[in-house]
């Protein structure tokens, strides 16, 4: 909600949760009309551009295909669906009913994504090779999670966290960055397993905590991912180039710093310069949101692109088969256990186009 409000042209008509006590709540804290029930507030008659699905991640799937059914194209939380076959499904339909369809994370159209791209369509690491991205998010089995709670009250939902795990919940962050710059994943070689047993009371329904992924794209480059809650904080991002290393600190900040570090030949030494050079854009980008809990990131940045593509009868840079792929990929990491092996993806996607504000040269 702080993140629609840095769009004026963008109003919340209305909200409906399952929940009663939390649809009260959460209308009275944000001041938004409350639905009666799902099917009010897909009301044909009520002008509703596009609709929000941030429900639980097992319910993406039932009420993204409800709002498609009622004629509203679909903005979801990731995962787009928890298994394959609905994701597929909710593909075939949107296609069918002519409506769009995405998925978050959105994080791919901030400044900090935009100007680490265009750094690298402008040459400045030379031919990228091999990627090196983290997502460790500290031991979160002993943090104080049920002290952790919204803006509007409601709990951090970890039942949700530990159920559908972290490389669902997190992989996105990067991967949506390195399909936007690399294209579509080829094979999957990825292991995952569940360290801490211990999560919830019944051990059986929660997913790996752990996860790590090689990737192979379809230009060539090869990528490792990482996934836990179980390591120190390390939302680190490195693209090591021909000719030089792209870095970046955290990719959960809209605003976070983007360098370049070359390497010299010194005597007979290669060595990294200890000095590296921050890579900026020339002029405005996008709204920005202050840091609230982990993050400092624009989340309706994905809605605001919808809708844009929406109003001016163009593909969307989130669009369905890259919300399917996604998908696809996160799932093949998140499942592969210890003994899957190399896993070739059956979907792909386009390239995106940048943002209108990320093609100038990069300083």
């Amino acid at each position: 909600m702080r993140s629609l409000k840095t769009f004026p042209d963008i109003s919340v008509t209305t909200a409906f949760d399952s929940d009663r006590g939390r649809l009260e709540a959460f209308c009275r804290y944000w001041r938004v009309p409350a639905a009666d029930s799902l099917d009010d507030l897909l009301d044909s008659r009520a002008k509703v551009d596009l609709v929000l699905n941030l429900t639980n991640p097992r319910s993406h799937f039932s009420v993204s295909h409800r709002c498609l059914e009622a004629g509203r194209p679909v903005y979801s939380e990731k995962p787009l669906a928890t298994e394959m076959p609905e994701a597929f499904e909710l593909y075939s339909f949107a296609k069918k009913k002519g409506l769009m369809i995405a998925s978050a994370p959105c994080s791919v159209l901030g400044k900090t994504a935009q100007t680490a791209w265009l750094a690298l369509r402008n040459g400045k690491i030379g031919k990228p090779l091999l990627v090196y991205a983290e997502l460790d998010d500290g031991f979160v089995p002993q943090a104080p999670y049920r002290k952790w709670v919204s803006e509007s009250g409601a709990l951090w939902p970890f039942r949700d966290e530990f159920e559908v795990g972290c490389t669902l919940e997190h992989a996105g962050y990067y991967l949506t960055w390195l399909i936007a710059m690399f294209g579509s994943v080829r094979t999957v070689v990825a292991c995952s397993a569940e360290i801490v047993s211990d999560k919830l009371s019944d051990p059986a329904k929660c997913a790996p905590d752990y996860s790590s992924a090689t990737l192979i794209f379809e230009s060539g480059v090869v990528a490792r991912l990482t996934c836990s809650i179980i390591a120190p904080h390390d939302h680190r991002l490195r693209i090591f180039g021909d000719r030089g290393v792209l870095e970046v600190n955290d990719c959960w900040d809209n605003d976070a710093a983007v360098r370049v570090r070359y390497r010299h030949a010194i005597r007979r030494r290669l060595i990294s310069s200890p000095v590296a050079r921050r890579i900026s854009l020339p002029g405005p980008t996008h709204p920005m949101v202050g840091r609230r809990g982990a993050a400092s990131m624009n989340f309706a940045l994905g809605p605001a692109e919808l809708l844009a593509a929406i109003k001016e009868g163009r593909p969307s840079r989130l669009s369905a088969d890259f919300a399917l792929h996604l998908n696809e990929v996160t799932l093949a990491v998140q499942n592969a256990g210890s003994f899957t092996g190399a896993q070739t993806m059956t979907t792909n996607c386009p390239a995106i186009d940048p943002m209108p504000w990320a093609v100038a040269p990069v300083r």
